[in-house]
C-alpha cells in the first residue's frame, strides 16, 4: 500500500467567528483521522477597527447562530445567550489574535485545541477573550503557566504576532471565515455544509491530486 502524501494544512479562523465555533470540531476530528497532515492556525481578524462595537451592534448574530447550529450542530451555551441579550459586551479579535499566540507558544502542537477552546469559552461558556483570566483558565486546563498565557494582552511579541497573523490571511486573500488551504498555492477548500467525512475525503482527493 502506497502511503498517503504529507500535507500541511493552514486554517484560518476567528475566534468569535460563529461558524468557526461549528467547524473546528470539525476540522480536528479529520485531521485526527490523518495524522499524515501537519496544521497551523492563523487568526483573521473579523472583529477590528470599526467592527469593534457592542455585540448588539451586529445584528446579524441573534439569527445567524440559528443557522450555525442547524448546519454543524454547535450548540451555544446560556452563558453567552446572556452576554447577547444584554448586548454589551465587544468581541475584539485583535485580543484574541494575541490570545492564540500566548497559547500556541506555549504548546504549538495544541493550536488547533486552542482554537476550539477559545471559541467554546465564548460561545458556550460565556467568556470573553479580552479578560486575562480566560487564558488563565484555558492554560490550566492544558496544564501550561497560567501566568505566561495571561500575558498575552500586554506582552508586545504576542501584539506583533497578532499583527502577523491578521496580515497573512489578508494576504492570502482570505474574505470569510473559516477558510483551509491545503498546501501553498491549493486555494481554499469550501469548508462550510461538509460533515467531517466529507471534508476528509476532500483533503484526500486534493492530496492525491498533487502528488499526480
Amino acid at each position: 500500500m502506497i502511503p498517503p502524501a504529507r500535507g500541511h494544512v493552514t486554517y484560518v479562523f476567528d475566534a468569535y467567528c460563529g461558524w468557526c465555533y461549528g467547524f473546528t470540531p470539525w476540522l480536528r476530528q479529520a485531521l485526527a483521522e490523518r495524522p499524515h497532515l501537519s496544521v497551523e492556525v492563523v487568526s483573521g481578524g473579523l472583529f477590528t477597527g470599526a467592527r469593534r462595537v457592542p455585540i448588539r451592534e451586529h445584528s446579524h448574530i441573534p439569527t445567524a447562530r440559528h443557522r450555525v447550529t442547524e448546519v454543524t450542530g454547535a450548540v451555544f451555551g446560556p452563558a453567552f445567550l446572556d452576554l447577547l441579550q444584554h448586548g454589551d459586551v465587544v468581541m475584539d479579535s485583535h485580543d484574541a489574535a494575541a490570545g492564540l499566540a500566548a497559547l500556541r507558544t506555549l504548546a504549538p502542537d495544541k493550536t488547533l485545541d486552542f482554537a476550539h477552546d477559545m471559541s467554546h469559552a465564548f460561545y458556550h461558556d460565556g467568556l470573553s477573550l479580552s479578560d486575562t483570566a480566560t487564558y488563565r483558565t484555558l492554560a490550566t486546563r492544558h496544564n501550561l503557566d497560567p501566568d505566561a498565557a495571561a500575558a498575552a494582552l500586554t506582552d508586545p511579541a504576542h501584539r506583533h504576532q497578532a499583527d502577523t497573523d491578521i496580515a497573512r490571511a489578508h494576504a492570502l486573500g482570505v474574505t470569510g471565515y473559516p477558510t483551509v488551504f491545503l498546501d501553498t498555492g491549493t486555494g481554499p477548500l469550501n469548508s462550510l455544509g461538509t460533515s467531517p467525512h466529507d471534508l476528509g475525503r476532500r483533503l484526500d482527493s486534493t492530496l492525491t491530486l498533487t502528488r499526480t
